[in-house]
């Protein structure tokens, strides 16, 4: 029995199109494939992603049943045997992009092989920590789901929706404990939502939003900072919280949906304001020494096991800031200069792909 029920009339949020809103849409493929044609350096990196896709074609899906990072230190069996299960997930993207660009099947092939290896052996367990790293799936699902074939399509489906009424229905979602309320939750939402806008499921759309607006509210501050940051002292946790919120954010502006970007909750509190309050650290006009002054006991373990940039008093540098930034310029152009600061001027395919998707806008 679900625990959680919502009914909704389709018609109350609708869209003009739900092809592709979590990855790259029709109009933004048509855009890259000339881009690739006409532009040097986009082709230059193109050819690169051409090689190692055509490198994915000859390998064989690596599945984990229940994928484990959460809590475990550096070199543990179980965060290692996670790590080399996940490269999958680039290798799916990778291939479902590649399809979209050369409409060559052995591409869509390969790419349904790897999903449905991982759909018929990973079992979700509520974990947003873990859950995160499937976002290249979810994307790259996104972006074929229209030529799987039915049987493929519905297995990948349902793999899907169990992760999300997992996440939605786990014990750490509930009310009293810090993981419904801290980095766990942005999380949490935004698969719960990358999930309901690929699968045009209403159900987990509007639980996203709703909890969404409450996760801003309790999560943020007025004056910029952020739950994280208090708890753990320490710039990394404050973009590891609003990266999932960006990423979420962007996703239901392509929806025509609320810009929650610029919203701010009854308190006053905005993804907007958390992100320019941490632009002063970025350019250097300020400085913080990490997780002095933490409450979590993970991050002194983490320490303890020397794992980089987790000692107390480690500086903040600002290029561990990229992936807010590269996702807020969507938002705020004005960002574009510190995105290329914080990134050397220098030119991933990855960013060649953002920058598609955030001028289409």
């Amino acid at each position: 029995m679900r625990k959680f029920v919502v009914t909704i009339a389709l018609a109350l949020l609708t869209f003009s199109s739900f092809s592709q809103l979590v990855s790259l849409n029709i109009n933004e493929i048509k855009k890259l494939k000339s881009q690739i044609k006409n532009d040097g350096e986009t082709q230059k990196l193109y050819l690169g992603f051409e090689k190692s896709t055509l490198n994915y074609l000859n390998e064989q899906p690596n599945p984990i049943d229940t994928i484990r990072t959460e809590g475990l230190l550096k070199g543990n069996p179980k965060k290692e045997k996670t790590r080399l299960a996940l490269a999958d997930m680039n290798k799916m993207f990778a291939l479902a992009l590649q399809y979209r660009i050369t409409d060559d099947q052995k591409y869509l092939n390969k790419c349904v092989e790897f999903l449905d290896a991982w759909a018929k052996i990973n079992k979700p367990n509520g974990d947003p920590i873990d859950d995160t790293n499937l976002d290249k799936a979810i994307e790259a699902f996104d972006l074929i789901k229209k030529d799987i074939p039915t049987a493929d399509k519905k297995q990948i489906e349902q793999w899907l929706t169990e992760t999300a009424w997992a996440e939605i229905n786990s014990k750490r979602m509930k009310a009293g404990r810090a993981t419904a309320i801290n980095n766990w939750n942005a999380h949490r939402l935004k698969e719960v939502g990358e999930i309901g806008y690929t699968l045009n499921n209403q159900n987990f759309i509007k639980w996203t939003i709703e909890n969404l607006k409450s996760h801003i509210n309790i999560n943020l501050y007025p004056d910029g900072t952020s739950l994280d940051f208090k708890e753990r002292d320490a710039m990394h946790y404050h973009i590891y919280d609003l990266e999932p919120m960006l990423k979420l954010a962007i996703i239901i502006d392509r929806a025509n949906g609320t810009n929650f970007y610029n919203y701010e909750s009854p308190k006053g509190s905005s993804i907007k304001k958390s992100v320019e309050w941490l632009i002063p650290y970025i350019n250097g006009e300020k400085q913080h020494e990490e997780y002095v002054n933490t409450t979590v006991k993970f991050d002194r373990d983490r320490a303890k096991n020397n794992e980089p940039g987790f000692a107390p008093g480690t500086m903040f540098k600002p290029d561990l800031a990229l992936p807010v930034i590269k996702l807020s310029v969507y938002f705020d152009r004005a960002h574009a200069d510190l995105l290329k600061k914080v990134n050397n001027n220098d030119t991933s395919w990855q960013m060649v792909l953002d920058k598609i998707q955030r001028e289409s806008k």
